[in-house]
């Protein structure tokens, strides 16, 4: 259980939630965990197949306008009591109001692409410290790479149109991915660019699963903060589509789900058995071996970090949640700017 900016998330299985006065009180095995008074709290966000509410807590939650939302263990949203609808409505009115200003909206989408494409750019010189002199063409290779992507960081942040930013971020995009294969180290195994639909390749077939199980995550974080999660900044509006949950994934995709990939096959706990090929030609991953990678993706999202703007340790899983409260913040006028997570 921690509390991060005025919102409570709850990560223990089998935790009951009830009000204790002006309090919430996390109970536990029948002992009380923790006891936080409902005005310190703007949000609850409940992890786990076991964690109830007493329907007094939803009732005082929906009063102060504390938002209370519950999850799967792997983050997907169930449902949430957001309280009376003016909460939400003028949140969501803040977020379509920047979302019909162009300046409001790039400002916005250049942040998130810059973060993507450092985060990127720290994946390549990682693994450019891991080979060090054990290949000196690869760390080349890879070093070489970086340099293109830190002119990408410099131009979006100067952008003065979103599409000539998307343009940019599919730029950075090709570059990456074209390094991709110096990044991997099991034989058989390798990618010659990013394809998606369907994917072509075992590689671009993890991680389009990866990225599923992502969006899923980014678009409970959005909903479970009151905002849209289909009215995005970066990303156009097209019916069906959670285009803000396609943007808060940017800025993680490497950190989550690219690492999860190269884990996975570098220490070969997925290899080509791993995967098949269908009549389309596409490529994707047994049902059997999605197993894998789900146990690998829920590890991962445990691994603790410290968050470069709170300066406090949090698990990877908890950041869409956090980024998802900082954007919401930003659209309310909390904040100047939105500060989209960089990893270190």
């Amino acid at each position: 259980m921690r509390r991060h900016l005025n919102t409570l998330f709850i990560t223990l299985e089998g935790a009951y939630l009830r009000k204790d006065g002006a309090a919430v009180e996390i109970r536990h095995d029948g002992k009380t965990k923790l006891r936080v008074p409902l005005h310190n709290l703007d949000g609850i966000v409940c992890f786990g197949w076991d964690c109830t509410a007493s329907a007094a807590l939803m009732g005082a939650c929906a009063e102060a306008d504390v938002s209370l939302s519950f999850h799967t263990p792997h983050g997907k949203f169930l449902a949430a009591a957001n309280g009376y609808t003016s909460g939400n409505i003028i949140l969501r009115r803040a977020q379509y109001r920047a979302a019909d200003q162009p300046e409001a909206s790039l400002a916005i989408a250049r942040n998130l692409v810059a973060a993507k494409i450092t985060n990127s750019r720290q994946v390549l010189l990682r693994a450019a410290r891991d080979h060090g002199t054990k290949s000196a063409q690869r760390t080349e290779k890879l070093l070489t790479v970086s340099d293109q992507l830190a002119h990408r960081i410099r131009y979006a942040m100067i952008a003065s149109h979103l599409d000539s930013l998307r343009g940019i971020e599919g730029d950075a995009a090709a570059f990456y991915f074209a390094a991709f294969p110096q990044l991997l180290t099991t034989p058989g195994l390798t990618i010659n660019g990013r394809e998606r639909r369907p994917p072509r390749d075992p590689v671009n077939a993890l991680l389009s699963f990866l990225y599923v199980l992502l969006m899923h995550d980014c678009r409970s974080a959005a909903e479970s903060c009151g905002l849209d999660a289909q009215c995005g900044f970066l990303h156009r509006d097209r019916p069906g589509r959670p285009s803000l949950a396609l943007d808060l994934m940017e800025e993680f995709r490497p950190v989550l789900s690219d690492r999860a990939a190269l884990t996975l096959i570098n220490r070969q706990q997925i290899t080509a058995r791993d995967f098949e090929t269908r009549e389309n030609g596409g490529v994707y991953l047994r049902e059997e071996s999605r197993k894998t990678v789900l146990t690998h993706w829920q590890e991962r999202k445990q691994t603790e970090i410290t968050h470069p703007l709170l300066e406090e340790k949090i698990t990877l899983g908890l950041l869409p949640h956090i980024q998802a409260r900082l954007l919401a913040r930003h659209l309310r006028g909390d904040l100047d700017a939105y500060p989209a997570f960089i990893a270190k």
